[in-house]
Formats: structure tokens, C-alpha cells, sequence
């Protein structure tokens, strides 16, 4: 099979997976349909972080499991993807993205009601405004998908680098610091940091979702560059610098 092919079928089954575990959860594990428990926040975020832990592990040797357009952005701009090689990225999370919702919407169907309930429930959809589950305005929300999103770029830059860490355990942080940005920002924005994510589950809320999703197709995307500026920073050696840190070691 071609690599290409290869790479886009592992970026969607990937993203289908983080759609349907993370927002899943979100809809079906946080008490509503007459459940009287709930997994709350925390469960959300753990949801969202095995599920990219998990899928790390299975397709990382394919595609190295972005599965989110601005992990592939994060890429580009630190030259760890060619441009070239970037088209089965996007289309595979996107095409991803809206078949993890999907299912889901396919499984509300099963019961009268339910799926109408969850899309009027926001359909685990990211808003800002009235929309977001804190009521945050948009720059707060800005402010958080931004930083949410260099932040977690930030790690899966770390975690691809050679030096450092130990094999095997790039997946680990990876999932955790997703987990962890979650955390933050469900409150503020219901966390997208992903842009396929968000485009997938507003096509299915099919209403307010829609006229909102480009806050989460830029945030992120600018969150990546900004993590990609702070990667060459930190990553930044003059020209003879190898040689002195030597010298000095010595």
C-alpha cells in the first residue's frame, strides 16, 4: 500500500477513535439521558488522554499519530514534516473528526430523543459567549485554545525529539499533557485544541456550533505556530556551541 494511503488511513482511524472516546464520554458519561452519575471534567479529560495514548501505540509507527491539524502545523513549522507530505495529514484528521461523530450521532439515534437532547446540549460541540459552559467571552477563550494548544504542541514536540526521551514513553506524555489541557479549558471553551475535533462535532450539533467553529480552526492553529516559535528558542544552538558545552563538560 502506498505510504501516503497509509498515512491517511492511520490519521483517520486515529481521530474517528479521540472523537468518539473523548467527546463520547463528554455526551454519554457526564449524567445526562437520566444517568444520576456523572465522570465530570476529569473523566472528560482522561477520556481524550488514553484515547490519544491508546491510538499512540497503535498507529504511531505509521503516521507518528497526530491526529490533530495543529500537532501537523507544529510539524511544518518546525520542519519535523515536509510540506509535500502533509495532504494525508489533514485529510485523514478531518475526514476522522466527523466520522467519530458520526458514531456517535448513529448511536443517539438508537433511543427517541436522545439525539436531538445532545445536540441541544451542545453536542460535546466548543463555543465561547453563551456557548461556553463557563460563559467565557471570546478573547478568554482565545487566550485559553492559544495557550491550551502551544502547550500540548509543545510536549508532542518534546516527546518526538531523539534526545531525552526514554523509548516508548513519548505516548505517555503525549496522552497526560493532553489530559491536562482539558483540564484547564473545558470550563472555558469545552477544550478543542484540535480543529478537526471541533469541526467534527459541529456538523453534528448542526446549529450555533457551526457559526462558531472558525474561533477553533484559528486558535489552534495559532497556538501551534506559537509552540513552534518557542521550540526554536529552546532548541536554537549558535553555530560552535556543541563544541564549547563539550569543552566545558570537560
Amino acid at each position: 500500500m502506498n505510504d501516503d494511503v497509509r498515512i491517511g488511513l492511520a490519521e483517520t482511524l486515529g481521530t474517528a477513535v479521540l472523537v468518539f472516546g473523548g467527546a463520547g464520554t463528554a455526551i454519554f458519561a457526564t449524567g445526562g439521558f437520566g444517568q444520576t452519575l456523572s465522570v465530570g471534567i476529569l473523566g472528560v479529560a482522561l477520556a481524550f488522554g488514553f484515547s490519544l495514548l491508546c491510538m499512540a501505540y497503535l498507529i504511531g509507527r505509521i503516521s507518528g499519530c497526530h491526529i490533530n491539524p495543529a500537532v501537523t502545523i507544529g510539524m511544518l513549522a518546525t520542519r519535523k514534516l515536509e510540506p509535500a507530505k502533509s495532504a494525508p495529514y489533514f485529510i485523514g484528521q478531518f475526514v476522522g473528526g466527523i466520522i467519530g461523530a458520526a458514531l456517535i450521532a448513529l448511536i443517539l439515534v438508537g433511543t427517541t430523543g436522545f439525539l436531538d437532547q445532545a445536540q441541544a446540549a451542545g453536542f460535546a460541540s466548543n463555543g465561547y459567549g453563551v456557548h461556553s459552559p463557563g460563559g467565557f467571552d471570546l478573547l478568554s477563550v482565545a487566550i485559553v485554545e492559544i495557550v491550551a494548544t502551544a502547550v500540548f504542541v509543545l510536549i508532542v514536540l518534546g516527546k518526538t525529539n531523539e534526545v531525552g526521551v526514554p523509548k516508548g514513553f513519548g505516548p505517555i506524555a503525549a496522552g497526560i499533557g493532553l489530559a491536562l489541557v482539558h483540564m484547564i479549558s473545558i470550563p472555558v471553551s469545552n477544550t478543542s485544541v484540535n480543529p478537526a475535533r471541533s469541526l467534527g462535532t459541529a456538523i453534528f450539533q448542526g446549529d450555533w456550533a457551526l457559526g462558531q467553529v472558525w474561533a477553533f480552526l484559528l486558535f489552534p492553529a495559532i497556538g501551534a505556530l506559537v509552540a513552534a516559535g518557542i521550540w526554536y528558542v529552546l532548541e536554537y544552538r549558535p553555530t560552535g556551541s556543541g563544541e564549547a558545552e563539550a569543552s566545558e563538560a570537560a
